[in-house]
């Protein structure tokens, strides 16, 4: 397994948001994390991700035990991620958000910035070339000297997911990427991430849209009031009884 989550709990002021919840992702895969608002996707993203600290449980990444480890450790391990709120810096071009992301991945030494070495201009070189590569990738590249806030809303989505491209991961956690965008966007976006798990890329993906889930999903993980219930590929979802009753209610 590339990632574990051991019963992980997390409360934030006496409310738990997530609560012993239990998943694994299998390397390769694009599994879906769904549930109602409120069931806790985003804080088992932060938790994962180091965000938040787990009040109890681990996360096993690559077969290490990473709970502990602060964001940028776990960054650097492999984990990207994407925000349900975008987090781009609007007021700096394209090409800044790129490099940012190259920066805070590599943990570039303040001394070796400050007298600009020559290995120092070389590496920015290569970062500003492979920020183009992957700008191409979304046909952002001649918007690279753009102010990001000039972007359409589909257009920071997609730089959002190059951003965190930019920093090597093995594991890409996507939330909400389809979330506001119009249907040739979805499209795009939706290429992307199909061609990326192609490529090798481990992909987990919460999104509200079952249609694009049940079709994109290898396997789904399904969290209701913080925990787990049910584990599967879409077909069995589908037909889950508990899954049902958390999105309609009882009868």
């Amino acid at each position: 397994m590339l990632l574990q989550a051991k019963k992980v709990s997390k409360r934030f002021d006496g409310i738990t948001a997530v609560d012993s919840c239990s998943f694994d992702v299998k390397e390769g895969e694009i599994l879906g994390l769904i549930g109602p608002n409120g069931s806790g996707k985003t804080t088992m993203f932060n938790v994962v991700t180091g965000v938040h600290d787990a009040d109890s449980g681990a996360i096993v990444y690559k077969g290490e035990d990473i709970t502990g480890w602060p964001t940028d450790e776990r960054a650097r391990f492999g984990i990207g991620r994407t925000f349900q709120l975008i987090r781009l810096f609007p007021r700096l071009t394209v090409m800044d958000n790129m490099l940012i992301a190259q920066k805070y991945a590599h943990a570039e030494k303040f001394w070796s910035q400050l007298f600009r070495k020559k290995h120092v201009k070389e590496e920015e070189l290569a970062k500003r070339k492979r920020s183009i590569e992957l700008l191409k990738m979304v046909n952002l590249h001649e918007k690279a000297d753009d102010l990001t806030e000039n972007l359409s809303y589909g257009q920071q989505k997609l730089l959002e997911i190059v951003r965190a491209l930019a920093m090597e991961p093995e594991l890409l956690l996507l939330d909400e990427p389809i979330a506001g965008v119009n249907p040739t966007m979805t499209k795009q976006i939706l290429g992307l991430i199909k061609q990326l798990n192609e490529s090798g890329m481990t992909i987990v993906m919460i999104e509200h849209n079952m249609n694009v889930m049940m079709r994109f999903c290898d396997r789904m993980v399904v969290l209701d009031y913080g925990k787990e219930i049910a584990m599967g590929k879409p077909a069995q979802i589908r037909k889950n009884k508990k899954v049902v009753e958390a999105y309609l209610g009882r009868k």
